[in-house]
């Protein structure tokens, strides 16, 4: 059964609270190398048979229309079975 990852990331421009709570955290606790922490989402789907072109169409309009805010976030990488695929349809 062929797993599909999806990672949505906030929009590079807005501010990502968690991520600057948990950048000002690593610092305080003597991990200050580390800096302008991001966080976001990660979402695990099973499919049940093969990965078409169908398939990968379907999970980039779930991954756009309901995983994923598109007005704070994006929509950063899809892969399938640790293969990356384009996130656009080519």
């Amino acid at each position: 059964m062929p797993t599909i990852v999806v990672d949505v990331m906030p929009k590079a421009e807005l501010l990502d609270p968690q991520g600057k709570a948990t950048s000002g955290a690593l610092d305080r606790l003597g991990h200050g190398r580390f800096h302008d922490v991001r966080i976001g989402k990660r979402f695990e789907l099973n499919v049940d048979g093969e990965v078409t072109p169908e398939v990968l169409a379907e999970v980039r309009t779930v991954a756009n229309e309901i995983l994923s805010n598109a007005v704070i976030e994006d929509v950063v990488a899809i892969s399938v079975d640790g293969e990356s695929v384009p996130v656009e349809a080519q």
